[in-house]
This record gives structure tokens, sequence and C-alpha cells, in this order.
């Protein structure tokens, strides 16, 4: 591939959308990938190809050693995404590599994702529609197929960052209340009347519903002993991550009827999740989709490809992690 004269060489690492990869031809010397690449064939690419920036997302999952194996050509490691625990940053930087991420474009979507989940979950939408797929022939009276009323429930949000408060924002809405359990407790102006918890083990129990908006890490958050510490009937929301979820407990949660319901939009498999959960009528399921819109994946793209720009151009980062 001859090299584009003055415009820095950038891999396009992950399927975009078109107007990402628009943009991406048009302002740079892009090197399109037509797959989402792994870690060797990003790290192959950028050896053969002199590439000065990647555009990469969750499937490279750059270890230490895959960072210590990229060419010294390689400037900057731009996520389209709030997300970067596929990654070790630290091994980047010690290689003097940058590394983005673009925290505000997916927090009104996956906000909205959410309350989705919640409703879908709460008001038993995935039963519902399963009956009228098979025809709904059989007539329901006022005691059958009863949901639950988030009016007035208490709404437990774990990780109350730029998602967690749009949850809340939207949640108070529906006239929920609203406690949280955060690593450190907000300022009132950002708390907005919402009941802080200083400890998971203190939220649970408050919590009619639970909903995970945290970044993903190795530590599983949500043990058969946390499930058991909510009250008896909740429901539970996750559109964070699966890796925050032991399943076998929340599967057994959901069996018992410790839980009502759950909405899920991540899973600690992907996309071959455990499929024990789809058999589970109480389950409202979605394939990760909460950032995906139009405006929202165009937006993450362009994020991405304005970090690449500004650290191309000599300037700081927009969004460094």
């Amino acid at each position: 591939m001859e090299r584009v004269a003055d415009k820095p060489r950038v891999l396009i690492a992950r399927r975009m959308p078109e107007a990402t990869i628009a943009r991406a031809r048009a302002e740079f010397d892009a090197v399109i990938a037509d797959r989402d690449l792994n870690a060797d064939a990003v790290i192959e690419a950028c050896h053969a190809k002199g590439i000065e920036a990647i555009l990469s997302g969750k499937k490279a999952g750059f270890t230490a050693s895959d960072i210590a194996r990229l060419p010294a050509s390689v400037k900057i490691i731009a996520n389209p995404s709030a997300g970067y625990d596929h990654m070790d940053v630290e091994a980047a930087r010690g290689r003097g590599i940058i590394v983005t991420n673009a925290p505000d474009a997916l927090t009104d979507c996956v906000a909205d994702f959410t309350l989705l989940l919640i409703l879908a979950a709460c008001r038993r939408a995935a039963e519902y529609e399963a009956i009228m797929r098979d025809g709904w022939r059989r007539p329901f009276g006022l005691p059958d197929m009863l949901g639950r009323k988030i009016g007035g429930c208490r709404l437990g949000i774990v990780g109350m960052g730029r998602i967690g408060r749009a949850v809340a924002h939207r949640a108070r809405a529906f006239g929920m209340t609203i406690l949280y359990h955060n690593r450190n407790r907000l300022p009132p102006e950002l708390e907005a009347g919402a009941t802080y918890c200083a400890t998971l083990a203190a939220l649970l129990p408050q919590s009619d519903i639970l909903s995970l908006n945290l970044p993903g890490g190795s530590d599983v958050l949500m043990t058969r002993e946390a499930f058991a510490r909510l009250p008896r009937g909740a429901v539970f929301v996750n559109a964070a991550r699966g890796s925050l979820v032991d399943e076998d407990a929340l599967i057994d949660a959901l069996q018992s009827g410790q839980l009502f319901a759950a909405g899920l939009d991540v899973f600690r498999r992907e996309p071959d999740f455990d499929e024990r959960l789809a058999k589970l009528p109480n389950v409202f399921l979605t394939p990760h989709m909460g950032s995906a819109t139009v405006a929202t994946r165009n937006r993450m793209g362009f994020d991405a490809l304005d970090n690449i720009a500004a650290v191309m151009a000599g300037k700081p980062p927009i969004n460094p992690v």
C-alpha cells in the first residue's frame, strides 16, 4: 500500500460505522481492517505498514507482552468506547504510547438502555412478547401475568459515574428513589438528592431494583452472598460488564424467586453466553447493544479520531486514560 504524503498512517483495527471509515479515509492515511483484529494481527499490520495510530477495541486485548511487540512508530491507541479494561494501560505508558477512550459518547444511550432493561424486567416484556409470537389465544384476567410497578421503588445504582448519574436522572422521572454505592461519595450537586451507601453490603438490602453501571475488572461483584442480601423479589439489571457477575449465582437467584427478574445486556462470555439464561422466562436478554444507535456509534468513532488527530498534530490527547 503506497503511503499518502503528509498524513499520519492510522490502522482502523475493528469494524466501524461507514461515517467513521469515511472520515478516517479523508483525514488520515487510513488502513482499514475488514474484521475486528486480534492483538497478533494488529501488531503484524503495525510492523508491515508503519502504523502511527491504532483505533482498536476489546478483541485486540493488548497485554503487556503485546504492547512490547508494537513498533516504535505507534504513538496512540484510541478506544472508541468508555471501557479500557481489556488492555494494559500502564504497559502502554511505559513505552510512551498514549491510550485514550470515549467517556462521554455512550452516556445517554447506555442510560436509556438501562431504563429499557429495568422496564422490560419489571413488566415481564420477554414473557409478553413470547405470548404474542405464539399467537395469543388465551385471555388474561386481572390476577394474571402481573409485573412490578417501578414508581416508588428504590433503585440502587452501583457506580455513580457519568452513566450512573444519567440513569438516576431518568429514574427520578419514573418516581424512583435513588441510592448508590461508589468508591467515593459525590458532591451534593452531583448526588442530586441520592442517598450514598458507603459499602455494597449496605446498599443491597435497600435496593428493590439494582443496576450495575461501573467498569469491569477482575473482581466478581455480584456473588451468591450479594444476591442473597437483596430484598426477596428484587430486580437485577446489568448494562455494564458481565465479568462483575457470578452467573451460576444469578441463575439460582432467578430460579428460587430471590430475584423477580433480570434485564441483561452483558455476559461473562460473549457472544457464546450461558444459554441457561435464555431458558428462564423471567430474564430479558439483549446482545450487548447498550450503545447501538447511529448517533452514538458515530460519535464513538469520531471521538477516537479526534484523539488521534490531536496526538498526531503534537497536541495533548482529548480523553487520555
